[in-house]
């Protein structure tokens, strides 16, 4: 009792060191796969010794078959993305066997069929079964097995996948790029799957490669074989005074032995390199993919239990075995057909118990609503499958999502493409947030031309108008096309046109989109550089809602917000000294002087600007009533009138010229002087001085007063 109470706690001290000493194996797995290479390269140089040689085959059966029963049981091809650096590791490993069995069989192969080792004897023996043509018989039909049938079979199909691998990858590139735009997946997530993009057309590629190895190892094996075989008989006879027949008979055994011990294993990894290469459309594990399909079906298992019956009675044909298969493979097909029936059954009673008692759909669900919705007449809906001429309508709003993404600073919500039978069969209408932001009418199978210079178009088609900016335009045939490019008219797809009228719908909501969850996720993406800089901001000195409202107010002037860090350095600035968010903007906007001056140069390197008269400057100062948010601009209603006119009159003036003009105010009346304009002019630019940067190059076409234009000159900042 007590000795075995003593030797009890033994037992996990063993176990414990034991797992100890394996972590400390299994630490150094790199040294023992040189130390392994290094030991297979010293074969071909040393010889072995017979127990050694017959330790070594052991490990080269075992070695096949755990490659084979992997590539069973593996997912996909990629989880066993190192089968080719395996592949030529074990192939190296045969090899080197090969050569140190021909040393002993060449050197010892008169002293009898153990003078190479156990397990050949035991192979030669069993299969050759004493006499030596059935042996070779046997080795030349898993040569021809190995090389013609399953090498060259697998050696194609991964030269193929290889081929097709590679044409597909930039189209599963621009589904990827496709994915990311529209929001589906994150950025690790496509980086994760352009990484596995690359594997798989490495991985194809090395196979293709690597099957290589494998014919060439079958060819060595015939070609050491017959070595084997001729230099043994003339050593035999030649050399050990051996009759011709015990030569060829002992030789040939010895051979023929060693020959199936490389060859079985050789067929296992061929087997294994087929499994693989023909996995690559097939998902799950082979013995799912292979019982899953070729069993699943019931009529194609009676069909086959029938002819089975039918040979087991013709006359000279055992019936046994034909019978027994054709019972079990009936047994299968009925027991399949009533399990099939028994879940139609079930399927059939749930739809009818939810036609009795249809479940409410929870009213909470009425309370959702999309950011972003594209409504289409039936008419336009080849448009979303890309089955009229141009790109698919999907792609292009991808594309767009990912472009104001990278000019605006925050990624867009979705858009919900969705048809409505109560619209014109070719209407279209854009919903922000469920209202109605644009809508308008295309043709789906025709081309939108328009002259950039304003005349009137030569071509036969029905006039209209283009529904973004209201310009005239035509709908024509797309065999006009050459024509129209010709005459350098402007060529839309339909498709584009409603990705234009979508483009500048968003733009001019932008603002409304930033929502407070969504300027939380942009501060909180932040570098790790500017997280201080956020918390000594956020609370103290203002509220994630007033950053919202500071954003907002540049998005409503599609003013950029990527620069973030340069935005919270400016509200930190300015709640040193106001409270007021209509200031914070301002300063923020002057802090971002460089990126709106670059927003408003033409062709030239100039921002052309119309200033505010001396005169309107002083009578909208002295009209402010109010302080902080709540300032206003208190003009009389003929004076607004006026003023409304001329600006108008100034700005046409200047488009006939061929300009776009900035309207230059100062800093304390912009935003005033921005409320106003904003109503009849939405696109045009009300910048202050301080947001023009000191190296911009400006140039006045023309000042704001009465109606006249004075000025024209260049000036250098």
């Amino acid at each position: 009792m007590t000795d075995t109470a003593a030797a009890a706690p033994a037992t996990p001290g063993l176990l414990q060191l034991l797992e100890r000493r394996l972590g400390v194996l299994v630490g150094f797995r790199d040294m023992a796969l040189a130390l392994a290479v290094l030991a297979t390269l010293a074969v071909l140089i040393l010889p072995l010794p017979r127990w050694l040689l017959d330790i070594s085959l052991a490990v080269s059966i075992t070695l096949s078959v755990l490659i084979l029963l992997t590539a069973l049981f593996v997912e996909k091809p990629l989880e066993f993305n190192a089968f080719p650096t395996i592949l030529l590791l074990a192939t190296m490993i045969r090899l080197a066997l090969n050569l140190a069995t021909t040393r002993l069989i060449l050197t010892h192969g008169h002293e009898g069929p153990s003078a190479a080792g156990h397990v050949i004897e035991a192979f030669g023996g069993f299969v050759m079964g004493g006499d030596f043509l059935i042996g070779i018989i046997v080795f030349a039909i898993l040569i021809i097995v190995n090389f013609v049938v399953i090498t060259k079979g697998s050696g194609r199909i991964a030269e193929v996948s290889a081929r097709f691998t590679l044409d597909a990858m930039p189209g599963k590139q621009m589904a990827i790029d496709a994915d990311l735009s529209a929001g589906l997946i994150t950025e690790d997530e496509a980086r994760k799957r352009r990484r596995e993009l690359e594997e798989e057309s490495g991985f194809f590629g090395a196979m293709d490669g690597a099957g290589k190895f494998v014919r060439g190892d079958a060819i060595a094996g015939l070609l050491i074989t017959v070595i084997n075989i001729l230099a043994g008989i003339i050593i035999g006879v030649g050399q050990k005074d051996m009759s011709l027949l015990a030569a060829a008979e002992n030789f040939t055994r010895l051979t023929v032995g060693d020959g199936l011990v490389s060859q079985i294993p050789a067929l296992l990894t061929s087997t294994a390199a087929g499994i693989i290469v023909t996995k690559a459309s097939v998902s799950g594990s082979t013995n799912n993919a292979v019982f899953g399909q070729l069993g699943r079906n019931p009529k194609v298992l009676g069909l086959s239990a029938g002819l089975l019956t039918v040979l087991a009675l013709l006359p000279g044909v055992p019936a046994v075995p034909f019978l027994s298969l054709a019972t079990a493979i009936g047994g299968l097909g009925w027991f399949l057909r009533k399990q099939h029936l028994k879940n139609v059954a079930e399927a059939a009673a749930k739809v009818v118990k939810s036609d009795e008692a249809p479940a409410e759909e929870p009213i909470s669900t009425a309370l959702k609503m999309d950011e972003i919705r594209l409504e289409l007449g039936y008419a336009l809906l080849p448009l979303v499958g890309g089955n009229v001429n141009g790109a698919k309508l999907t792609d292009q709003i991808k594309a767009l999502r990912r472009q104001l993404a990278g000019e605006f600073g925050f990624v867009l919500p979705s858009v919900r493409i969705q048809d409505n039978v109560q619209l014109q069969p070719e209407g279209y209408v854009i919903r922000i947030r469920e209202v109605q932001a644009g809508r308008g009418e295309i043709r789906a199978g025709m081309l939108l031309i328009m002259d950039p210079r304003g005349d009137t178009i030569l071509l036969s088609g029905e006039k209209t108008r283009e529904p973004t900016f209201g310009l005239p335009a035509m709908w024509v045939d797309p065999q006009h096309r050459e024509d129209a490019l010709l005459r350098g008219y402007t060529v839309v797809e339909p498709s584009t046109v409603v990705t234009t009228h979508l483009t500048e719908v968003i733009k001019d909501n932008m603002a409304d989109m930033l929502s407070y969850v969504e300027t939380r996720k942009l501060l909180d993406e932040l570098d790790k550089t500017h997280q201080k800089l956020i918390g000594d901001l956020i609370p103290a000195q203002i509220t994630y809602t007033g950053v919202q409202k500071v954003l907002q107010n540049l998005l409503a002037e599609r003013i950029s917000i990527r620069d973030l860090s340069t935005i919270l350095e400016g509200i930190a600035e300015s709640c040193a000294s106001t409270r007021s968010l209509t200031q914070i903007t301002e300063h923020v906007r002057s802090r971002l002087a460089r990126q709106i001056t670059d927003m408003n140069v033409d062709e030239q390197g100039c921002v052309p600007f119309l200033a505010l008269s001396a005169e309107w400057e002083q009578e909208m100062s002295a009209a402010l009533v109010g302080n902080g948010d709540d300032r206003q601009l208190a003009l009389p209603p003929s004076r607004l009138h006026v003023f409304i006119a001329a600006v108008r009159r100034e700005f046409e003036q200047q488009a006939l010229a061929g300009v776009t003009p900035v309207l230059l105010t100062g800093p304390l009346l912009r935003p005033l002087v921005r409320s106003i304009i904003e109503r009849f002019r939405p696109l045009t630019a009300v910048i202050s001085h301080a947001e023009i940067h000191p190296r911009a190059r400006i140039r006045s076409v023309g000042q704001i007063s009465g109606g006249q234009v004075s000025g024209g000159q260049q000036q250098g900042g």
